[in-house]
């Protein structure tokens, strides 16, 4: 006789599965912080740094062409229903619907990345320094060219409504 799953309890049994691995490597990562008995400082600049690499690292996991193999299995990409562009959604049940949940979606990729990258400022400081300078700089000139767009787009439609 063969177990049948609903799908929908296998989702949530994935992310219960996920959050598990996640506080269990925190609660690692804290007991070896106690007992080296250092102290985790994160600096302003560190902070920002990580803030900027993992916006960027979130886009990369959820929407970048470079990483379509990762999310292959998991998503689809589909024209957005404004026809502006594509987006990327989760398909299938279960455990890949999961997955493809958490990897279609930057902020929720880069909960993920930021915790990697937090626990490498501890582990490995000066690799994971070099990469977060990296990427944070890849995300300050995401942020620079989507403002130079959006301040494009908004120049010529105004332009094009006045007439000129």
């Amino acid at each position: 006789m063969a177990l049948t799953t609903n799908p929908e309890t296998e989702r949530r049994a994935t992310y219960a599965v996920l959050s598990s691995l996640f506080l269990s490597i925190f609660t690692a990562f804290t007991l070896r912080l106690q007992r080296k008995q250092a102290k985790f400082e994160l600096q302003p600049f560190d902070l920002a740094l990580l803030g900027l690499a993992t916006f960027r690292l979130g886009r990369l996991a959820a929407f970048d062409k470079v990483t379509d193999w990762l999310r292959e299995p998991f998503t689809e990409t589909k024209l957005d229903e404004s026809g502006a562009g594509k987006t990327v959604v989760p398909e299938g049940q279960g455990a890949r619907r999961a997955i493809g949940e958490l990897i279609s979606c930057p902020i929720c990729a880069g909960t993920w990345i930021a915790s990697a990258l937090v626990y490498g400022l501890e582990i490995a400081p000066r690799p994971t320094r070099v990469f977060l300078a990296i990427m944070g700089a890849t995300g300050l000139g995401e942020i620079l060219n989507s403002a130079a767009e959006a301040l494009q787009w908004t120049g010529e439609a105004a332009r094009k409504q006045s007439g000129s």
